[in-house]
């Protein structure tokens, strides 16, 4: 099944490439300064610790979430909380989305107090998209925002785009030790990188708009790949007499070391 659901993310992939119209079309010199503001839409288990490394790393942070609850305990603490996707937009010069998948995605862009709609024209410079969704919906989305109607505060065209799914789980994003896969503009990767290191310590570039989603959909893989062949051995290893107690403790100190300990 897991094998079945990767694939199914890949289909149609000749039909939606990295070579299509999903590349700026214009010249624009980042630099650091221009992203002190950044804005931060959805505080879940990872979202909250990516969000509060930003803090710690001096930036000034707008955040949105849904749950009313993580946002108190953001706003308790003096940090700025907003109540859409399109008022941390017009706050910010950088935004970061960390949401559960494409619909929530496409929604907080899209939707009718999403990111791309209403509102003052003017926009923040970068979006980084650190979502765990399928290539498509990240390549339609860079589209969308790099076909829009509207501008970095600068004057200087459209904004720049990132998908930029992590692996590393709650525990790196705690630790500002996640891996970042980034999809997108070369310069706009190159602009961001003061803010994935706030948040990780491995910031790969994949190329264009979408490879960053699919490098998390092949690593997605490779792991339940790995998942099943532990709990297969574990089975096997049962069935042959052996106790599951020791078994792992084999595996945690082998070759079979790996995700699924």
């Amino acid at each position: 099944m897991a094998s079945y659901r990767m694939r199914s993310l890949l289909k149609n992939r000749s039909s939606v490439t990295p070579s299509s119209l999903f590349y700026f079309s214009w010249t624009r010199t980042f630099s650091s300064s221009q992203f002190e503001r950044v804005g931060f839409i959805g505080l879940g288990n990872m979202g909250s610790w990516m969000a509060t490394n930003l803090i710690k790393a001096g930036y000034t942070v707008a955040l949105h979430d849904i749950n009313q609850d993580v946002m108190k305990k953001f706003s308790e603490k003096g940090v700025l909380t907003k109540n859409s996707p399109l008022e941390v937009a017009e706050t910010s010069d950088a935004v970061i989305t960390m949401l559960p998948s494409s619909e929530h995605v496409m929604d907080v862009y899209t939707g009718l107090k999403g990111i791309l709609n209403g509102g003052n024209l003017l926009r923040p410079g970068l979006f980084i998209d650190s979502s765990t969704i399928d290539p498509q919906t990240s390549r339609k989305l860079s589209a969308a925002v790099s076909n829009s109607s509207l501008r970095v505060k600068d004057g200087s065209g459209p904004p720049a785009m990132l998908d930029a799914p992590v692996s590393g789980g709650i525990l790196s994003a705690e630790n500002g030790s996640l891996t970042f896969m980034v999809g997108g503009s070369e310069e706009a990767y190159r602009s961001a990188k003061p803010l994935f290191l706030a948040m990780g310590k491995n910031i790969i570039y994949c190329g264009g708009p979408g490879n960053g989603s699919a490098a998390k959909v092949c690593n997605n893989l490779a792991m339940a790949v790995s998942m099943l062949g532990v709990s297969e051995a574990l089975a096997l290893g049962q069935s042959l007499g052996i106790a599951a107690t020791t078994l792992t403790r084999i595996f945690n100190s082998s070759s079979a070391r790996c995700w699924s300990r």
